[in-house]
């Protein structure tokens, strides 16, 4: 292992030798992807929003206040994706988000991004567990009554799963990905013809200012469901971390994640048009299951179509819960490598795969979704998470347009820093929503949050490795000032 002194970055005796020492037990595995496996993992990353979860933003706002959230959290997402895939063709490293704040902000506020993306991921998945416990009870399967056996067992198989391949995982999320997919065409087929306008709009007003059929809630309604418009793009921001497993990021990068928020766009907005418009906004605000259940609603408790998309629902979930905890790793990877947190994260084993940022975060996963159970308190803090993180993200794009205006870039935005800035005050309101549909645990996650940065300004900026990749691109950019 490497030793302390030489692995921090303000140190200048740590030799060529024993940085590639400390490196080589902290391998990815090159060339893994293409663009459409990366647009298959954006996909599969959020295609459970689809499946369950939006659905929870009725209760909050109405059909008409999730509608207003999705709306502006389409365009949140969009304009953010047009950043990412500009900065993911610049930096292709496996710290993303932290490593474009890391160049843009520096240490401080590429860790900050980084711990915010970490929160999201690591407890998404949690929350997605709680859905397919939903499903899996909506079926009636093995006569499981309480859910948590199917948390374990969902995390240990999908963990040894990835522990074993990138490669292979990544084949595996695009199939179940597809198999998601052709759920949702066939609920839209068989919506469709069931569809009346007035289901979504039978939540009675509850007198709040500004009330009516369309904002039953108000504006205030309109403004909590915004943490549930966020839930049908969570987490697309994480196929940059895929760069070090892709075989031409400059190129792959962009497409694949443009390509991804295309799809996803057209699939929020069918489901939050047919589900409620066939079972009803009030019956759907609670569902566990909304797809299966609006489908029984039509075709009955028996309806066959109702059976295969529950099925297939499952494969959603799935997809989203197995290409999250991809995400978290490489996060957790890319963070502990550089020394932001401890290095034993960061170890790879035989096959390239970092076994222990895997492990960690799914054994915290998976006691958060047992000792809570529920989906809705778990969604708001991975959506503080994420929308702290799309401040910094966005902000990280507009400082990289100003402060090098000359940075190799294999994509640019349309519309520049025009485009990131209309995400970043998006952003902004959103994280203020957060605290609208539960106070508390925003609170509470927002002192975590806080807690990791004084970690980070007491002990771990003494400590960073200046061989990591995110931190050589500060040093190259330093060697360069000092030429010029």
């Amino acid at each position: 292992m490497i030793r302390e002194d030489p692995a921090r970055a303000s140190s200048s005796t740590a030799t060529s030798a024993e940085a590639q020492e400390y490196l080589a037990h902290r391998q990815l595995k090159k060339g893994a992807a293409g663009w459409i496996l990366l647009a298959g993992l954006g996909v599969s990353y959020v295609v459970s929003g689809d499946f369950s979860g939006w659905n929870l933003g009725l209760a909050e706002g109405g059909w008409g206040g999730l509608l207003i959230a999705f709306v502006l959290m389409g365009v949140m997402y969009t304009c953010m994706v047009f950043g990412l895939a500009e900065m993911s063709s610049s930096l292709p490293v496996a710290g993303a988000g932290y490593a474009f704040a890391r160049r843009a902000l520096g240490p401080l506020g590429g860790f900050a991004t980084g711990m915010a993306v970490l929160i999201e991921y690591a407890v998404a998945p949690a929350a997605i567990a709680t859905f397919i416990g939903g499903y899996i009870e909506a079926l009636g399967l093995f006569g499981i009554t309480n859910s948590w056996p199917v948390y374990l067992i969902t995390y240990l198989v999908f963990i040894g799963i990835h522990i074993y391949g990138v490669g292979e995982a990544l084949k595996l999320m695009f199939g179940i990905t597809a198999v998601a997919l052709v759920a949702l065409v066939i609920t839209v087929i068989a919506l469709i013809p069931q569809f009346e306008a007035s289901r979504l709009f039978d939540i009675v007003p509850d007198g709040a200012a500004g009330a009516s059929a369309f904002l039953p809630m108000g504006a205030a309604g309109a403004t909590a469901a915004l943490v549930y418009g966020i839930w049908f793009f969570l987490a697309i921001e994480g196929v940059p971390l895929a760069a070090e497993e892709t075989a031409d990021p400059k190129r792959d990068m962009p497409r694949g994640i443009i390509v991804a928020m295309l799809i996803l766009l057209c699939t929020g907005a069918l489901m939050l048009i047919l589900v409620p418009g066939v079972g009803g906004a009030q019956a759907m605000s609670t569902s566990d299951n909304p797809l299966p259940e609006a489908l029984r609603h039509a075709y009955g408790s028996n309806s066959v179509v109702a059976q295969i998309v529950n099925y297939a629902g499952l494969a959603g979930l799935v997809a989203s819960f197995f290409s999250i905890m991809f995400a978290y790793s490489r996060q957790l990877f890319a963070l502990s490598r550089a020394g932001y947190l401890p290095r034993w994260l960061s170890l790879t084993g035989s096959r390239k795969t970092p076994w222990v940022a895997l492990i960690v975060p799914g054994t915290i996963g998976f006691a958060l979704a047992a000792i809570t159970r529920d989906g809705g308190l778990l969604i708001n803090i991975a959506v503080f998470g994420a929308t702290v993180s799309y401040v910094l993200l966005n902000l990280s794009h507009i400082m990289l347009r100003i402060r090098e205006p000359e940075l190799e870039r294999g994509y640019r935005t349309p519309g520049g820093v025009v485009t990131t800035g209309i995400a970043l005050v998006l952003a902004v309101v959103a994280v203020i929503a957060t605290f609208f549909v539960d106070i508390l645990a925003a609170s509470i996650t927002a002192g975590i949050f806080m807690i990791f940065l004084a970690y980070f300004l007491l002990y771990s900026r003494h400590h960073l490795v200046a061989s990591a990749p995110e931190e050589e691109f500060d040093q190259i950019r330093a060697a360069e000032a000092d030429l010029n």
